[in-house]
């Protein structure tokens, strides 16, 4: 398993969330946990308002929308296959993260 790698959704919402991301960086390979970010339907989520946060990927014939909200650990035993990686597109993934963990003053 690598960083940006995709996996199946074993879940019971892998109608609407076919995929998820890998997004742990490979120095936590040794924890049995996985920290992952859904790739839900595009058609599931209506509007994107900020692309930035919610980037848009097409795995095969399905466009998915990266939602950094439902950001999720879980064993690595529960990730479903591989389907395919989306280290090319690594940046704008770090980018949608950036988005939700930057510290913004009020």
């Amino acid at each position: 398993m690598a960083q940006f790698d995709v996996h199946e959704n074993t879940g019971k919402h892998r109608d609407d969330i076919p995929y998820v991301v890998l997004v742990q960086s490979s120095l936590y390979d040794s924890y049995r946990r996985r920290v992952v970010v859904p790739l839900a339907r595009k058609s599931a989520l209506g509007k994107i308002s900020n692309p930035r946060f919610n980037p848009t990927f097409k795995i095969g014939n399905i466009h998915v929308v990266l939602h950094p909200l439902e950001i999720v650990s879980v064993p690595s035993e529960q990730l479903g296959e591989f389907v395919t990686s989306l280290s090319p597109e690594g940046s704008r993934i770090m980018d949608a993260l950036d988005e939700l963990l930057t510290q913004a003053w009020r």
